[in-house]
């Protein structure tokens, strides 16, 4: 099997332009792909992560990936999937930001001897003249054309900046430069992209009559139809000290039934024939490919004796009610009033739910317990003993743990 045809076995693409050509680029190893990063962040979150395996996928082929940090773009903001305008950024904590992803991706790409490259579009993007961009990229650009893509939909509902406008522009623009400056051949990224994707071979074609391809991958839903790495409580880090291993392997231990096998084709590395006799798995089997789902991506991300204590945990959670890896939270005395807190602000101060509202929302759903037996008082207090030496496991819903100690 080549690895065009792994990958479209695996659910991974969704759109190509010139497939014969991206098939002859990729099996052979002479693509010179990128995918870009915008650092919103100072760490890399799932929604990245698929993308940082489809690079490993296609490096161990014998490709280069080129990994695009947007310093540049990142000034900007991509409205793709957006209602509103994102957040201005200084350029320190743009800077800090690519720090942190740099680090964050060696884990997964292998830089030594020229086998990839990070580069960052504020090399080129940054000292640009803004009429000489007006005249060198402008007239290669439709604003009709524009107008229909995909990614301004929503914001033109609430009104589309000409900064976010601009956008389309930068990420054509980078393509163009790459292509230039490193032979990149080819760009990957999420189907939400596609339109940004298409100016850019569209400007390499019509600038240097070059040819250049672009590949959109499936963006991975769950099955509550959000997008791969959002929960109730925000993103899922790669970075452990935002969220813990024990965290990352419980969101994909948690995962729906319809989606296991495909977050196991499409993210980990195990063989595709072994995946395909899990497809006749049901019931009690597929919390068994959960915990393979579970244990090979936090093995991916944080190393496999992280991925062995996060499984052992969450075992040891669900049979005795308790795990000594779990995410924790540590009370001060200072915490309690009269030698006792309250279930509403422990709920608030372990990080289970941002607001007492929602605490009280949440036990009077039945969906809080206290070492595995449930509360549903909003009035309940634990007392500062409670706390002291293993502390308590606190629970909200079916999936967020802390275990909570006082100092």
């Amino acid at each position: 099997m080549t690895i065009y045809d792994e990958l479209v076995a695996r659910g991974l693409i969704a759109q190509v332009t010139d497939e014969e050509e991206i098939k002859e680029l990729i099996n052979n190893g002479k693509a010179i792909f990128y995918i870009g990063f915008d650092p919103t962040a100072d760490s890399l979150h799932v929604g990245h992560f698929m993308a940082l395996c489809l690079m490993k996928r296609l490096q161990m082929a014998g490709n280069k990936p080129i990994a695009l940090l947007g310093g540049g773009t990142g000034m900007i903001g991509d409205p793709s999937g957006r209602s509103d305008m994102r957040q201005m950024m200084t350029v320190e904590t743009i800077q800090h930001n690519c720090d942190c992803f740099k680090e964050q991706m060696s884990k997964f790409i292998d830089f030594s001897e020229g086998k990839a490259m990070m580069v960052n579009n504020a090399d080129w993007l940054m000292d640009l003249n803004y009429i000489d961009l007006l005249r060198e990229v402008g007239p290669h650009f439709s604003v009709n054309r524009m107008l229909t893509a995909e990614c301004y939909k929503q914001r033109m509902e609430k009104g589309l900046s000409f900064l976010e406008f601009n956008y389309m522009i930068m990420q054509s623009y980078d393509f163009y430069a790459l292509f230039q400056k490193y032979g990149c051949n080819m760009q990957f990224g999420g189907d939400d992209q596609w339109s940004n994707m298409l100016g850019g071979t569209e400007l390499i074609r019509r600038k240097l009559n070059k040819d250049a391809y672009a590949m959109t991958i499936t963006l991975l839903l769950n099955s509550e139809g959000k997008k791969m790495g959002k929960t109730q409580s925000g993103a899922v880090w790669l970075d452990p000290n935002k969220t813990s291993p024990f965290e990352f392997y419980q969101y994909w231990r948690n995962v729906g039934d319809t989606d296991v096998l495909k977050c196991i084709r499409m993210l980990t590395f195990l063989p595709l024939e072994e995946i395909d006799k899990m497809d006749a798995w049901e019931g009690a089997q597929l919390n068994t490919a959960k915990e393979i789902l579970a244990f090979e991506l936090t093995k991916l991300v944080h190393g496999e004796e992280e991925a062995t204590k996060a499984q052992e945990s969450a075992r040891a959670l669900f049979s005795a009610g308790n795990a000594a890896n779990m995410p924790s939270t540590e009370l001060t005395t200072q915490d309690f009033t009269d030698d006792a807190i309250d279930i509403l602000t422990l709920l608030v101060k372990s990080q289970l739910v941002p607001s007492k509202s929602e605490a009280r929302r949440a036990v009077e759903q039945g969906g809080v317990a206290v070492d595995g037996e449930k509360v549903t008082d909003i009035k309940a207090t634990l007392k500062t003993s409670r706390f002291v030496g293993d502390g308590i496991v606190l629970k909200r819903g079916k999936k967020n743990f802390r275990k909570v100690t006082i100092n």
